[in-house]
């Protein structure tokens, strides 16, 4: 990690995973060529066993997979990666909960004030927490109904922290539906740092907006509103790329909605729900059943009609040319 370009965020991530899941299992004293495809496999196992969430061991064994890269491909410490396992890298994360309008709007309004129009925008424009809460006055378009992301606030050791997005294409304009507008000028004008540098979403006291102190409330307004208590901040970012996807947006047009720069997470909204599934089967079962009550003479005669017409013109067409 010393010698690697990474966000203080992620290097915090790392050092995590390093002193929780590396430092406290087999894999702590032993040497790099010690390490064998056995031995990962036990440690994954253990991990697993241990009740450590999958996303968690995944993010654990893709970090000693890139270790393991580096002293094969770049200092040739050893010859073999042992972090061998199919897909033993990838989150499968069970799906997240989607809400719907109604409850977006029941914990909006459960919310405090000031933070009402934080969940109505989180949700029906689809920025990340982190991008609300370094979101600026000069970055809101009210006329043009658009919000600029062009920074992002981490949490680190020492306080939070103002960076660019992971790559180009985290710095993007959103496009907000027109009936939050008149909310978001609202919160603007009561709630938000003065001036065009201000900030949007703000504490009682002016504070920045942080995680932690955002969580309290969040639980609460959740228990008000009857949400599950599973659902998570970031599962109204989820809900809202739903029903991007539902009205129609391609994969294209998703993953410049969300920032994202690969088309993995966006395919991920392309699916078709089960709700919206059955809407189509019924929609397909309609269009079958009026065509097995048409009387089927009828569409012959009128077909063999048009192959008729079509026919002559052609003829007459060649005879012309």
């Amino acid at each position: 990690m010393a010698e690697r370009k990474l966000a203080d965020s992620t290097r915090e991530r790392y050092e995590g995973i390093v002193r929780n899941h590396f430092a406290t299992t087999r894999l702590d004293g032993l040497s790099l060529a010690k390490v064998k495809e056995a031995t990962v496999r036990k440690w994954r196992s253990e991990l697993l066993a241990a009740q450590v969430g999958e996303p968690t061991v995944a993010k654990a064994y893709r970090l000693l997979r890139a270790i393991f890269n580096t002293a094969v491909d770049e200092d040739r410490i050893v010859k073999r990666n042992p972090c061998r396992i199919k897909g033993a890298g990838e989150d499968n994360s069970p799906e997240r909960p989607v809400l719907t309008i109604g409850q977006v709007y029941k914990l909006a309004d459960a919310m405090q004030p000031r933070y009402r129009t934080l969940v109505l925008l989180a949700t029906f424009a689809s920025p990340r927490f982190g991008e609300l809460a370094a979101l600026r006055r000069r970055d809101v378009d009210l006329k043009r109904r658009e919000i600029r992301v062009l920074r992002s606030q981490a949490e680190v050791k020492g306080g939070p922290k103002l960076k660019g997005p992971k790559s180009e294409a985290g710095k993007r304009r959103i496009a907000i539906p027109r009936v939050i507008v008149a909310d978001l000028r609202e919160h603007i004008e009561k709630y938000a740092e003065p001036g065009a540098d201000g900030l949007v979403f703000v504490g009682p006291q002016g504070g920045r907006l942080r995680r932690h102190n955002f969580r309290r409330l969040w639980v609460k307004a959740k228990k008000a509103a009857g949400i599950p208590d599973d659902v998570h901040f970031h599962d109204l970012r989820h809900t809202g790329n739903e029903m991007a996807a539902e009205g129609g947006a391609t994969t294209r047009e998703l993953m410049a909605r969300m920032g994202q720069s690969t088309t993995r997470a966006a395919l991920i909204y392309q699916r078709a729900r089960r709700e919206r599934d059955h809407t189509i089967a019924d929609s397909m079962s309609h269009n079958i059943e009026s065509a097995r009550r048409r009387p089927q003479g009828k569409r012959t005669r009128r077909r063999a009609r048009g192959r008729g017409e079509g026919h002559a013109g052609g003829t007459a067409g060649g005879t012309a040319a």
